[in-house]
């Protein structure tokens, strides 16, 4: 991945992230920055599980690769709110 892949992704995370905490239903018991670094995280693991099954470079807007991420984001934000809930 280049510094310009790199850069890109972690923009688009800061998108993912945001989207992935308005999927998950209810009140989150973590803060921005956190959903940040997840969104980011999603962002690089999904552009990865994406390129893996063949749907992350497509003609137009790669939706399947966006689906992807915000749904790791999602998972990864309920997760996390339930670990700092139970603290």
């Amino acid at each position: 991945m280049e510094i310009s892949g790199v850069i890109s992704a972690i923009v688009i995370g800061l998108a993912i992230g945001v989207l992935g905490r308005l999927v998950v239903p209810g009140r989150q018991h973590i803060g921005v920055l956190w959903t940040i670094v997840v969104g980011i995280a999603a962002a690089f693991v999904g552009t990865a599980l994406a390129a893996a099954f063949g749907v992350a470079d497509t003609d137009g807007v790669d939706w399947m690769q966006w689906l992807i991420q915000i749904a790791l984001a999602a998972t990864g934000v309920a997760a996390l709110s339930r670990v700092k809930a139970l603290r």
